[in-house]
């Protein structure tokens, strides 16, 4: 299953028995329901209604959702997806899938279907995982010293790595459209082809835990934080268009290589919606350090052609004509950034938007455009008092995703940072 925050989660069977279990109805799996009530270090957390210590932390159960699927990068093991269950025997509506679902259901009342492709970059340095967790993760080495955006001209760990990562996405039938150096040392950019929302977030859960394991393998580390270091940030593009049926609806029907009126609308409901959205697309204190000028992260709800400094790029032609919404990390959850996504342009269309000018120059100087929030706290104070994210989410996922954000932001609160030592200790 994939948890709050976006990550992998589950038990390991052996094969025979899950299969012959799940065939009499004998085996009902269960987690525990902290699992979607934890901070980013997988402690229980304070203020969320699905668990607490108040309840006893009861069981929620997992109801397989689809067939297994081959682990490529780990031989003689397969997945299988499943949905976390309520005693009931509806799934949580809080659970990322579902809260993707309901806008995917709320975009089917108008005939209308989102086809996507994620872009993800991370980061990777020398040392497996437990190396440099040893070392307080300080004095981190990027596996390329310099910036080598778009160069062919690899280092031999990276050309191994970005081929291995390749073929076995290949195997699991995860074909990847193309993968390149960034502009940051030791970043990679990975590019998938445009698909069906729900495969398309279950193939990305899917592909960072393989980055991971192949990393691992050849003895480096790799990172989707969005800002790991102070002059690095690393996004997760979504690539969205609109169909009608078989027909692209975001290009004009007389003139593709502009929008048309279900177009503007979608991306006015964008620049209105998803300031109030933040927690979604940026969950944690480190999202916000990425959004920062000239950086090709936006600072400002913002839109243009083929604009990497806006918030919102149109880019394409013709029926290829696409959204690329630059706001989420490399750290979102993807089922949850693409649902804000889709429900802030449903609400673009339902109320007909008007949509601003498009922004045709320098993006982080358009001071007449709403600035992203600068900080998580922030973030999460317009998403609890914002009535379109209860009409678009219901007052329960917005209370869930609350709880998230407000307990990473304790768990921050109570920690002193390098920084404060450095600036303070001889100085304060």
């Amino acid at each position: 299953m994939v948890d709050g925050l976006g990550r992998l989660k589950g038990k390991q069977y052996e094969a025979s028995v899950l299969l012959d279990r799940l065939a009499s109805g004998a085996l009902r799996p269960e987690v525990c329901a902290y699992v979607f009530a934890t901070d980013l270090a997988m402690t229980p957390a304070d203020g969320f209604a699905l668990a607490s210590w108040s309840d006893g932390y009861g069981d929620v159960r997992l109801q397989p959702a689809a067939d297994a699927r081959l682990l490529p990068w780990l031989p003689r093991n397969a997945v299988v997806f499943a949905d976390p269950v309520a005693a009931d025997g509806r799934v949580l509506p809080v659970a990322p899938a579902a809260v993707l679902q309901q806008q995917i259901n709320a975009l089917g009342v108008h005939d209308l279907e989102a086809r996507v492709g994620l872009e993800t970059e991370f980061v990777l340095y020398r040392g497996t995982l437990d190396e440099v967790a040893a070392d307080g993760f300080r004095d981190l080495v990027p596996v390329t010293f310099d910036n080598r955006d778009y160069s062919l001209d690899q280092p031999q760990k990276v050309r191994a790595f970005a081929q291995r990562l390749q073929s076995m996405l290949a195997l699991a039938e995860m074909p990847v459209e193309a993968v390149k150096l960034e502009g940051a040392p030791g970043q990679i950019e990975v590019t998938f082809p445009y698909g069906y929302s729900e495969a398309a977030c279950e193939q990305h859960v899917l592909f960072k835990h393989a980055v991971r394991v192949i990393a691992e393998d050849a003895g480096l580390a790799a990172t989707f934080m969005a800002a790991p270091s102070d002059d690095v940030g690393s996004g997760l593009h979504l690539h969205v268009s609109l169909w009608r049926g078989n027909e692209p609806l975001l290009g004009h029907p007389e003139d593709t290589d502009q929008l048309s009126k279900p177009g503007r609308h979608a991306v006015a409901g964008l620049l209105e919606v998803l300031p109030d959205l933040a927690p979604l697309y940026a969950p944690y204190v480190n999202s916000y350090k990425r959004y920062r000028e000239h950086s090709f992260a936006p600072t400002r709800f913002s839109w243009g052609w083929d604009n990497r400094s806006c918030a919102v790029r149109v880019v394409g032609h013709g029926p290829g004509l696409h959204l690329e919404v630059r706001l989420p990390g490399a750290d979102a959850n993807p089922y949850l950034a693409l649902a804000a996504t889709l429900a802030a342009a449903r609400y673009g269309i339902e109320n007909a938007l008007e949509l601003p000018p498009p922004c045709s120059g320098n993006a982080y100087q358009d001071d007449s455009t709403r600035a992203v929030p600068a900080t998580l706290e922030e973030a999460v104070r317009a998403f609890e008092a914002s009535a379109v994210a209860a009409a678009l989410f219901g007052p329960d996922v917005v209370a869930h995703y609350s709880a998230a954000a407000r307990a990473e932001l304790r768990a921050h609160h109570r920690r002193v940072t390098d920084v404060e030592i450095a600036r303070g200790f001889a100085q304060a």
